[in-house]
């Protein structure tokens, strides 16, 4: 029950006199608490920074009002910095501010792909469209603000959100390869306003983004700590629990007080946060935990959803929450719904990611690499597999803009005799493999996720796998397009 008089660590010679800790050892050990406060406010709010990212992505394109809602009418492309968007489907997004504008309407037109409401910490506040109550065939949803006691109207699927600021995403498939009916469908059907203004609502303005730029992707350097703290200054104070809250306390950042840290503590910050984005990249990248390979430790397919829970809780909470799966997701990803999760056979949409060849080496933009579709891709409607670049975990950026295959929108794609596709990747593309051909960029890390839209049944008892990502020898005397 003593404590000795000197330790060895990796802060170095911590000393004591009979238990009393000397100045260096005082200054060493609050320099500490104080780093890993920082590095832990990081992991814990990557959710929270990325749905301010958005918000701010949002307002610097004029969508600063509910009706106001961001498209993408000729679908996303490497242009625009989304963390792990799609080119499959046309999304429509709008952001809700329920402090400014009280209760708000999302009225959601019938053939509607999947759509959520999520709130400012990227939890779930409820589905749309297909996946939601409304089922596809359309319907008004009530998003209440926190703390809202007045009267609420019927016929609405009325929710209420532990937030101010709310993200409205929906998604409309394609048809036929093309994304024109779905960017018809949310122009002309999709309708937000105030419910206050329910008698004459304003007119929705669209802001096409196809093609463009824009960025919605959170901060990794000392300015994350700066779109927490705007959020915390904004959002109700019991928006977090209290052990979040204090957490971020002991860093500065505190509902009504101004965040401003010394010398010493924003460079304690920026160490911090250093240390908080290697720790995401290891569990994004080089995960620990087994749980997170889709067919077993010696494969690199891995799940984004682990545990099988949208909140990351553990046996239903009785272990807690996985706190790390829940980062992975955020670094990686947007949106979040138990829809993503389910098991349903010919419904939704499922997901899978790889980081790594079957050697178990990152993916390297200067290599050819080949991944082969068994026959039978067991999909209702269909699938597609997109690359991203590490850094961002954007859309990766060469001069193929839509850096993706599917089954919809290529028709040209070559099938091997056995009803096999091969998919090639890398700078420059094998003789008479170009329409099987995404470019990659030497110097460039890359990842690939592969989507099932419909999934079915061999899918989730895993009978229909695909390989594994495998180096092939470059063509050299091929060179790649200008």
């Amino acid at each position: 029950i003593t404590t000795k008089d000197e330790y060895d660590t990796c802060l170095g010679k911590l000393k004591f006199q009979d238990g009393l800790p000397d100045e260096p050892t005082v200054q060493k050990v609050y320099d500490n608490l104080d780093r890993s406060r920082a590095m832990h406010a990081f992991l814990d709010m990557i959710p929270l920074a990325s749905m301010e990212a958005m918000r701010a992505g949002f307002a610097s394109i004029g969508c600063d009002a509910c009706h106001k809602a961001c498209i993408f009418g000729s679908l996303i492309d490497s242009r625009s910095l989304w963390l792990t968007a799609n080119t499959d489907t046309v999304y429509v997004g709008a952001m809700l501010d329920l402090q400014r504008d009280g209760p708000t309407v999302v009225d959601v037109p019938a053939g509607a792909g999947p759509g959520m409401v999520n709130d400012a910490y990227f939890r779930y506040v409820t589905d749309m469209g297909k996946p939601g109550p409304d089922r596809g065939a359309g319907g008004k949803y009530l998003v209440l603000p926190p703390g809202h006691q007045g009267e609420v109207p019927g016929g609405y699927h009325v929710t209420q959100s532990p937030s101010y600021t709310n993200w409205a995403i929906l998604r409309g498939f394609l048809q036929n390869g093309s994304p024109d009916a779905a960017a018809k469908m949310w122009k002309e059907g999709l309708k937000i306003y105030p419910l206050s203004t329910v008698g004459a609502p304003p007119k929705m303005e669209f802001f096409d983004m196809s093609g463009k730029e824009m960025n919605t992707i959170h901060s990794n350097d000392f300015g994350f700590f700066l779109e927490v703290n705007a959020v915390i200054q904004r959002e109700p104070v019991d928006l977090l629990d209290p052990e979040l809250r204090g957490n971020l306390s002991a860093i500065g950042i505190r509902k009504g007080q101004a965040f401003q840290p010394d010398a010493r503590m924003k460079a304690l910050l920026e160490e911090g946060v250093a240390i908080g984005n290697a720790t995401a990249r290891a569990l994004c990248f080089a995960p620990r935990d087994e749980s997170v390979k889709f067919y077993g430790k010696e494969s690199e397919w891995t799940t984004p959803f682990v545990g099988g829970d949208h909140e990351w809780l553990i046996d239903k909470g009785a272990g807690g929450r996985n706190i790390d799966a829940r980062t992975r997701f955020f670094y990686l990803a947007t949106a979040n719904t138990p829809a993503m999760i389910m098991k349903m056979v010919g419904v939704g949409s499922q997901y899978i990611l790889a980081f790594r060849d079957e050697k178990h080496e990152y993916l390297d933009g200067s290599k050819c690499y080949s991944l082969t579709l068994p026959a039978n891709v067991p999909v209702k409607d269909f699938w597609s597999l997109v690359l991203y670049d590490a850094q961002h975990r954007s859309m990766l950026q060469t001069p193929q803009i839509a850096p993706g295959r599917n089954s919809v929108r290529h028709p040209d794609m070559k099938f091997n005799n056995d009803g096999s596709i091969t998919l090639w990747f890398g700078p420059q593309a094998p003789s008479g493999k170009e329409s099987n051909w995404l470019q990659t960029t030497p110097g460039k890390t890359w990842f690939v996720c592969l989507r099932l839209y419909g999934p079915l049944e061999s899918w989730f008892n895993h009978t229909w796998r695909p390989s594994e990502i495998k180096e092939e020898e470059a063509d050299r005397k091929r060179k790649a397009p200008p």
